[in-house]
């Protein structure tokens, strides 16, 4: 039977995703573990998180190196002992930083997992921080700093944030060289010791996990002490930003990058689901309004796009492109040009349907490993969210109407409550 390429398969808007739930078992100091067991390859991935992100900062950067730092050295073993003894096992590890979180990430054959769990109790329990490996981790750091600042994107979308959110806060926060070349070792282990080493963490374990990797994991993660508290705050709070237009001057620079947007919520909010919907039509995907009008009908970038950020305690809304410097002020124009159409034009039907159907169809095909469900079911765990939270996403997409969407623009897109930021100059 030959096959008619000239006639398009059928397709099947999907309707519904069940999102596979973790076994959660509590390890004996009190630890939860949360596995997700599935997958067709003998492959697990192990992860620690501590909260022990920037909010809990007493010196500025102190969380950042406090974590990149694990790995450069361990009692009894040095760096280049350590990746050794990792790449030994075939283990790929990862050491991750954000506002919210820090976390140890080990990929590795589901075979090898009780000889990688020592390796992971050790980086925990008994960093060394060797001072020769903290000062060329600093000048790195540093270094990769100054690359980054003669980036305008890297400038507009930092700055973006440090007027949203305050340069003091958690989420305004961006690397400064000065800071970090003032930080003391001082500083970064004492945030070590407290929300790390003593600190009280999470394990997910993803893959083909069976019994007896959860009693492996239990005999040496489960067998840490810890402190329950985790102390107050460290930041400032934000300054007063609707309507403010912020030029990070670049005289040399041929193009200019423009971020804007405003502070607006995390998942947690009863329009979080209707606004996505929202952002999609504006600028979440290359069909958008935003990639149709200023990319595809006036050619002024490559590239646009509009993205919900979620974090913990915050959320906001970036819209984001780059352009050449004489088109600056345009861009701008048609960015709110299309802010407004939402805003007093009902979206068609064949359009929001369109939408609906590109969000439940991206939603469904991000799940196709364990991994990627895990990286889910993280987000709903550590934010105390519903556990059903994520099987009502695309009834919560596909019941959003026209009139709502209308609505979201009315009340979360007014420009006149947004911060612009350009970088390059107009």
């Amino acid at each position: 039977m030959s096959l008619d390429r000239t006639i398009a398969p059928d397709f099947k808007v999907v309707q519904t995703v069940n999102l596979p739930g973790p076994q959660t078992y509590t390890l004996d100091n009190g630890i939860a573990l949360h596995v997700i067991n599935i997958g067709e390859q003998p492959v697990v991935r192990l992860e620690c998180i501590f909260e022990a992100g920037n909010w809990y900062e007493s010196e500025a950067a102190a969380s950042y190196f406090a974590v990149k730092m694990l790995t450069e050295g361990v009692e009894g073993m040095t760096s280049q002992e350590i990746s050794e003894a990792f790449d030994q096992l075939g283990a790929f590890t990862e050491l991750t930083h954000t506002s919210d979180r820090v976390g140890i990430v080990v990929y590795c054959l589901s075979r090898f997992l009780p000889e990688v769990l020592p390796l992971v109790q050790k980086l925990i329990r008994s960093a060394t921080f060797p001072e020769k490996e903290f000062q060329e981790l600093k000048n790195i750091t540093v270094q990769n700093l100054k690359v980054n600042r003669e980036k305008t994107a890297y400038l507009a979308t930092t700055e973006f944030r440090a007027r949203l959110f305050g340069a003091a806060h958690p989420y305004g926060q961006s690397q400064n060289a000065e800071e970090i070349e003032a930080l003391g070792m001082g500083a970064v282990q004492m945030h070590y010791e407290r929300f790390i080493r003593d600190g009280k963490f999470t394990v997910v374990l993803a893959g083909q996990v069976t019994e007896a990797d959860v009693q492996h994991v239990n005999a040496t993660l489960g067998q840490n002490s810890f402190d329950v508290e985790t102390g107050p705050f460290y930041f400032d709070a934000s300054e007063p930003y609707e309507g403010d237009e912020t030029i990070v001057d670049r005289p040399e620079s041929v193009q200019s990058s423009i971020r804007m947007g405003r502070v607006l919520f995390n998942r947690h909010h009863p329009d979080y689901f209707k606004m996505l919907v929202t952002n999609e039509i504006l600028g979440g995907y290359f069909g958008s309004r935003l990639m149709k009008n200023i990319r595809e009908e006036k050619g002024l970038t490559y590239g646009i796009s509009s993205h919900l950020v979620t974090l913990r305690n915050e959320g906001y809304l970036m819209i984001g492109t780059d352009v050449k410097k004489e088109f600056t002020q345009q861009t701008i124009d048609e960015i709110k040009k299309e802010i407004s159409r939402l805003q007093t034009e009902l979206v068609g039907d064949e359009e929001l349907q369109t939408v609906k159907s590109f969000m439940a169809g991206e939603f469904a095909g991000s799940l196709n490993t364990a991994f990627e469900v895990a990286d889910r079911r993280k987000i709903l765990l550590l934010d105390s969210l519903p556990a059903d939270f994520f099987n009502q996403y695309i009834d919560r997409v596909h019941a959003t109407t026209a009139a709502d969407v209308m609505e979201m623009a009315n009340r979360y897109l007014k420009t006149k409550d947004m911060v612009t930021v350009v970088a390059g100059g107009k």
